[in-house]
Parts: structure tokens; C-alpha cells; sequence
């Protein structure tokens, strides 16, 4: 029996054993409910896209439908809870279309790929206990998720998770739906004499290599970064999950005080995990170990993060205000700008010159604010709507160490990346017809993102959402390995804008 096999026993050993010892204070209170839902998406390409020969635009992107099941349970004292989730798609043509060009590219296994390996899947997204121990502390036991820190689009202190991005890559909300739970051991302590709750977590380490970190569509598929759609970049690369600097059996955590005062509430943290987006490992600058893939190995090292947050209500202005800090210790950053070439500085473009670590401010400020538009367009109450100002500035920033924003494009990294985004809620037939719009901006390279929304409530069991995720860019990349340099952030979603609708059936 290997050491990972070991090591998940001994943590079930202990998570019985403690959720034993805990039920044998029996307090005779049982309950069961299951409960979820089924639910159905269809999306449409808003744009044609460059990289197929056909027009694109308004083909189907995704028809997708979930089945969700979500119980909970009370045995004696402990509290259970349990969610998985199935999914599966249909194969549109533009899928089929994206498939072909993987075929040509030569970056799959064969004319036997299929490109819904990216999508359909199931999986326990959720399996934990809760009890408690004596009268300040509960403890949580089992596959979850811990959520720190005030923001909404981008995330400061929201680090203990990555996200599964590889379905749909941008939509408004759903963070729950897309953060990938953990293996944990949680445990929150109230403090009343201080007005406050400290909050600790333990990661043992049990996690599957695919849970760690964000992913992303990297396979070809629809929301591959432009120019890269149809090409299977898995042909070329592997995720290792064993990396001295990332290795997934290591242990990781978190310590968390919040508290409140007459009128603010706030919190600081430490956090170590590990980082949300992967770097390259290249085989043409090897960092710390030799890469298995033909060109590169991804990987995801491990972070220090230190962070605070405070929020606070001002009756003048009548308006919430948060602030959210995050100091990160040796952020990965990939070396080589331009592309599949070395460069003047003598790196390997397209972000294959090696890692470097940098230290890095993350900064969010936020206000919330109901407005009354009920006389200007007849709402049913006043709009909760909220505007965030989001900023990255690297530390000791230097052009001359030829960072790189992301690996596979050659636009440098930039000591300030600044996020301006906004968005308000309409409610309508007492909050039966939800009309929304988001919007963001690039603040230091251009860009941006609006988001056009409209949700029902249809009794009870029924609802329907349509959507509409519109992207503009001040610079693209129109050929593989051959970036524009001005190609950041928005630029990666050019041409890719699209219309989704859903409809759900709750029970």
C-alpha cells in the first residue's frame, strides 16, 4: 500500500472515530432530506470563430444538462451533508467542428477523440460531518469548501480552492458551482468575550491531482483562449502533482480571525495553499525538477498568503463599504515574453524561459448600495447593485526579468493589473422576474466584459435564466505560438462571446 493510500485510511480512521465518539452523546435528533435539481443549458456563439473554416456564429456551443443531489442528515449530535453532481453534453457541431481541428492539428490520440472527455464527468462534490465540542467549538470533517475573503468576480483571500473552469469559463455568479471542494478538517471556535470567531482548517493532503488548482479548457475545446481553440495542449504537457514546490500530499491550512466592533466587522488571515493558476514548467529551463512532458509540465506551487478584510455600513451615504488586502509570498510567474523563439533577453518565449517568484498585493475595495428605482422603472423594491475595484501590483517589479502575464502567450507582466467592475439587480412582480446587468473593464490594458441578464421564478420548482456574456479586447493573438503583445486578460476571450440560456427543476 503506497503512502497516499496510507495516509487516506489513517485521516477515514480518525473521521470515524471521531464522528463515533461524537454520536455516543446521542441526543435522539434524526432527520433526513435529500433534495437538488435538474437542470438544462444552451448556449450560443455570439461570434464567428477565427480558428474553425465554418461560420460560427450563433451555432450551439453547449447543450448540457446536470442532475444534482443534495442531502442532509442529523444522526444524534452530528450534522451530515452530502452533493454530487452528474453531467453530460451533447456533441453540437461546432463541438464536432473543434474535435476535427484537434485531428488536424495532430493533438489528440486519434479520429477516436472525443471532445466531451472535457465536460461530461460526475463526481461527490461534497461529504462531510459537523459536531459539536462543548459549547464554543464545531467541527467540520470531510470534503468541503471554506470561503474567505469580500469579492465577487476576481479573489483575494479566496484562495483555498481552485475552480473548475474548463466548462464554462465566464458566466455571472455560480462560485459554489464551479469551486472544487477539498478533503478538510475545519474547525470554528467562538470567542464571545471578543465579539469574534477564530476559524482554523487543516488539508491533509488527500485530494486527487485534478482537484488541485484551477482548470481550465486546455483541451481544444470552447473555451480555450483564443487562438488556441482546437488545439489539445494535453498533447504537449502533463499536470504533476508531485513537483517538489507542488506536491498534493503535502499538508496545508489556514487560521482566520473575524470579528466585529460597534461598526465594522473584519478579519485577518493566513492561508497556505496552493496557487490557483499553473505555471510551466519547461524543458527548456527546468525549475527544480526535470518536466515529464514533451515540452513542459504544469504545475501549481504552494503559496503563503497573509490577508485581512474589513466592511462597514456608513448611514450617511447609506452604503456598505469592504476593503479586502492580500499579501502572497513566491507567486509563480512564468519567464520569456514573445514567441516560440528566444528572445532578447536570451528566454525561451510563450512563457517557457523558466519560473520566478514574486511577492504580490492583492487589493479590493468594494461599495454596496440598494438604489430606488422604483419611480424610474418600476421595480418592485429598491436594487441592490455594487461596484468593485479591484487591483494586482507585483512587488519590486523589474521589465527586465521578462515575466510573463500567462504561460502559452508572450505579453509581459505588468507591475499594476487594475479591475473596475459593476453590477445591479432589478426586481420586478415581487422578485418574480429579475432583470440584472455586470459589467467590467481592464483599467491597465483595455478590455472588458458586460453581462446582460434576465432571471424568472416560476412558481415554486421552475426557474429560467437567460444571459448574455459579451466580451471586447484591445489586443488578440490570431496565430498559434505567435502572440500579440498586447494580448491580456480580455484579449484571451476575443471573439467568443455568447448567449446562455438555463432552466432548472428544483425538487
Amino acid at each position: 500500500m503506497n503512502k497516499t493510500r496510507n495516509r487516506r485510511l489513517a485521516a477515514g480512521v480518525i473521521l470515524m472515530s471521531a464522528l463515533s465518539a461524537s454520536a455516543s452523546a446521542d441526543d435522539g435528533n434524526t432527520y433526513f432530506h435529500i433534495g437538488g435539481y435538474v437542470r438544462g443549458w444552451a448556449a450560443f456563439n455570439m461570434q464567428d470563430i477565427p480558428e474553425t473554416k465554418a461560420d460560427d456564429k450563433w451555432k450551439p456551443s453547449m447543450i448540457r444538462g446536470s442532475l444534482m443531489l443534495d442531502m442532509d442528515a442529523q444522526t444524534g449530535p452530528i450534522q451530515w451533508k452530502a452533493i454530487a453532481r452528474g453531467d453530460r453534453e451533447h456533441k453540437t457541431q461546432y463541438l464536432k467542428d473543434l474535435e476535427d481541428l484537434r485531428v488536424a492539428t495532430g493533438t489528440t490520440g486519434g479520429d477516436d477523440s472525443n471532445i466531451l472527455d472535457n465536460y461530461n464527468g460526475q463526481d461527490l462534490r461534497e461529504f462531510w460531518g459537523e459536531f459539536k465540542l462543548g459549547d464554543r467549538a464545531t467541527v467540520r470533517l470531510g470534503k468541503q469548501q471554506i470561503v474567505w475573503g469580500e469579492s465577487d468576480f476576481f479573489h483575494a483571500m479566496d484562495v483555498v480552492h481552485g475552480y473548475d473552469l474548463s466548462w464554462r469559463l465566464f458566466f455571472e455568479g455560480e462560485n459554489e458551482e464551479w469551486r472544487k471542494p477539498l478533503w478538510l478538517a475545519n474547525l470554528r471556535l467562538d470567542v464571545p468575550e471578543a465579539n469574534g470567531e477564530l476559524q482554523m482548517f487543516v488539508r491533509p493532503g488527500l485530494d486527487r491531482c485534478k482537484d488541485i488548482g484551477n482548470t481550465y479548457d486546455i483541451q481544444g475545446g470552447r473555451w480555450f483562449f483564443q487562438p488556441y481553440r482546437g488545439f489539445d495542449l494535453t498533447a504537449v504537457t502533463k499536470h504533476d502533482c508531485n513537483h517538489p514546490e507542488a506536491d498534493k500530499d503535502e499538508v496545508t491550512g489556514g487560521i482566520r480571525w473575524s470579528g466585529a466592533t460597534d461598526t465594522l466587522n473584519y478579519s485577518v488571515a493566513y492561508i497556505r495553499a496552493f496557487s490557483a493558476d499553473p505555471v510551466a514548467n519547461s524543458s527548456f529551463a527546468p525549475w527544480k525538477k526535470t518536466p515529464t512532458g514533451p515540452l513542459f509540465d504544469l504545475i501549481n506551487p504552494i503559496i503563503d498568503v497573509v490577508g485581512a478584510t474589513v466592511s462597514g455600513y456608513s448611514a450617511d451615504l447609506d452604503t456598505v463599504f469592504s476593503a479586502e488586502v492580500a499579501y502572497t509570498f513566491d507567486q509563480p510567474y512564468n519567464v520569456g515574453t514573445g514567441g516560440f523563439a528566444v528572445n532578447k533577453y536570451g528566454h525561451m518565449g510563450l512563457g517557457l524561459g523558466g519560473i520566478k517568484t514574486k511577492d504580490v498585493v492583492t487589493m479590493m475595495l468594494r461599495a454596496d448600495k440598494n438604489l430606488n428605482f422604483q419611480r424610474l422603472l418600476g421595480t418592485t423594491r429598491p436594487s441592490f447593485s455594487s461596484v468593485q475595484l479591484f487591483d494586482t501590483w507585483v512587488q519590486d517589479y523589474d521589465k527586465k526579468e521578462d515575466l510573463v502575464r500567462l504561460f502559452a502567450y508572450g505579453a509581459p507582466l505588468t507591475e499594476h493589473n487594475t479591475i473596475l467592475t459593476a453590477f445591479t439587480v432589478l426586481n420586478y412582480k415581487n422578485d418574480t422576474i429579475n432583470p440584472g446587468f455586470a459589467v467590467g473593464v481592464d483599467l491597465s490594458h483595455g478590455g472588458g466584459f458586460a453581462i446582460p441578464s434576465v432571471e424568472f421564478v416560476l412558481g415554486d420548482k421552475w426557474r429560467a435564466k437567460a444571459e448574455a456574456d459579451i466580451f471586447w479586447t484591445n489586443g488578440s493573438s490570431k496565430q498559434l505560438f505567435d502572440p500579440n503583445s498586447n494580448t491580456q486578460l480580455f484579449g484571451y476571450f476575443a471573439n467568443n462571446s455568447q448567449l446562455t440560456f438555463r432552466l432548472t427543476r428544483l425538487f
